[in-house]
């Protein structure tokens, strides 16, 4: 299993800090430290290991968040997103001449820190490599960059699980709900067909049916109706079943 994803929070209101940081190891996320201040936030980058930076715009110091994200782009090759409170036109555009990997406005929930994190984790560029970088450590980061590549978190009660889209074999729509099947779990999900199908791998998952996706590496058979995943009888269309005939005859 991939280590977890290593992040320092800077935010100097105490309470906010703790919050976010409980939200963040619920999901599975490693918090390297959590400080208030730009000096101290220079100094855990310096001795640890960071895969992303959490920075409050305004600090309890004469350095301020966008000097921290300066000093991040200028001698790290991380990702870092800006958590402020502060959405007027000044802020945002002093905040992207440092170009942020993420601009998130409190107060947010647990999702939408999720989310960010992801997506600013999936899009950066770590071909850009810094001469400060170590080959191990940058290795370890590419590692990082996997996580929406490889596989998809899916909620179930108070936990955020990893599921490798190779495990997925088929996800069904139930009213407001998708059921998401591995071999031997179901999660559900809030969410429309259409728009799941959009986040996973498109060489692999097809909407075989109105109700359903599937993932056409665990069919195991085939006929002029359904399709067997795992003894699972699943209804196809006409456009899929000549979609699979037409595969298996190239």
């Amino acid at each position: 299993m991939e280590r977890p994803v290593k992040i320092l929070i800077v935010e100097d209101n105490v309470i906010i800090a703790d919050d976010m940081q409980s939200m963040l190891e619920e999901i599975g996320y490693e918090i390297v430290d959590n400080v208030i201040v730009y000096e101290q936030a220079e100094q855990v980058l310096k001795t640890k290991e960071v895969d992303l930076v959490l920075i409050d715009i305004i600090l309890a110091s004469d350095k301020t968040g966008i000097d921290l994200g300066k000093h991040i782009r200028d001698n790290y090759n991380i990702p870092f997103i800006f958590v402020t409170s502060n959405s007027d036109r000044a802020t945002v555009e002093n905040a992207k001449t440092v170009k942020p990997n993420g601009y998130l406005v409190k107060p947010f929930e647990q999702q939408d820190l999720y989310t960010s994190i992801e997506i600013a984790l999936s899009n950066f560029d770590y071909s850009g490599k810094s001469e400060t970088d170590a080959p191990a450590s940058t290795d370890d980061k590419v590692v990082s960059n996997s996580v929406l590549r490889d596989s998809i978190f899916v909620k179930k009660q108070h936990l955020y699980y990893r599921i490798q889209f190779g495990d997925i074999q088929y996800i069904k729509a139930d009213n407001v709900y998708l059921e998401v099947h591995t071999i031997d779990k179901k999660f559900l999900v809030r969410s429309p067909l259409k728009d799941y199908l959009e986040k996973l791998p498109k060489n692999k998952f097809y909407r075989a049916h109105k109700s359903y996706i599937v993932n056409v590496d665990h069919i195991d058979a085939i006929n002029s109706k359904d399709i067997m995943i795992n003894s699972k009888l699943i209804p196809i269309s006409k456009d899929f079943k000549e979609f699979i005939i037409s595969a298996m005859n190239s």
